[in-house]
C-alpha cells in the first residue's frame, strides 16, 4: 500500500492535507480537493464560534438577555460542527488545522468589531456571519458530495441548523410584510 503525503508549502503555511498511512487503517482516502473544501468549512465554524463569543461578551441594549443566550446556542452549534467536520477530517486521513493564523487567514467572514455593539447591530453581524458560513458550505457541497456523500450529509445538518440561526436572529430587527 503508497503512503499518501501531501506537504505543505515552503513558506510552512499550512491548511488541510493528507496522513501518512503508517498504521493498518484501511478504507477511503480523500483526495486534497475533498480536504481542502473540508477545511474551508472548519475554518468559517471555527471563526463563527470565536466571532460568536466576541459578539456574547460584548452586547448591549435592549433585549440583551435574548441576544446573548441566542449567541451561546450559535457559539456552542458551531463548536459542535467544528470538531465533527475535523474528526471527519481524521477519519478521512486528512489533517486539519485550526490554528489560529490559519483561521484568521483563510476565513471567509469578515472581521467583527470590537467593543460594546448594541443588540440590533449584533443580529445584523451575527447574521452575516452565519450567511457567510452557510454560503461556504454550500459552495463546497457540491465537490464534497460528488467524492464523498457522507461528508456532504455533515454539510446538510450545518447547512440546515444554521440557516435557521440566520431566520431566527434575523427576525429579531424585522418588521412584518404588509398583506397584500
Amino acid at each position: 500500500m503508497a503512503e499518501t503525503t501531501t506537504t505543505t508549502s515552503t513558506s510552512g503555511r499550512a491548511g488541510a492535507r493528507q496522513t501518512r498511512r503508517q498504521n493498518a487503517e484501511k478504507g477511503f482516502i480523500a483526495s486534497k480537493t475533498l480536504l481542502d473544501n473540508m477545511q474551508k468549512v472548519l475554518v468559517d465554524l471555527l471563526e463563527l464560534q470565536m466571532q460568536g463569543k466576541q459578539a456574547h461578551w460584548n452586547v448591549v441594549g435592549k433585549n440583551f438577555r435574548d441576544t446573548h443566550r441566542v449567541l451561546d446556542e450559535i457559539i456552542e452549534d458551531a463548536r459542535t460542527f467544528s470538531d465533527t467536520i475535523a474528526e471527519r477530517m481524521r477519519a478521512l486521513h486528512g489533517v486539519p488545522d485550526g490554528r489560529s493564523d490559519t483561521v484568521a487567514d483563510t476565513t471567509s467572514l469578515p472581521e467583527y468589531p470590537n467593543g460594546e455593539v448594541d443588540t440590533a447591530a449584533t443580529v445584523d453581524l451575527i447574521t452575516e456571519r452565519l450567511e457567510a458560513t452557510i454560503e461556504t458550505c454550500r459552495d463546497v457541497h457540491d465537490e464534497v458530495d460528488d467524492e464523498d456523500p457522507t461528508s456532504a450529509d455533515l454539510l446538510h445538518a450545518i447547512i440546515e441548523r444554521l440557516e435557521q440561526f440566520a431566520w431566527m436572529v434575523s427576525a429579531e430587527n424585522r418588521t412584518p410584510a404588509k398583506a397584500k
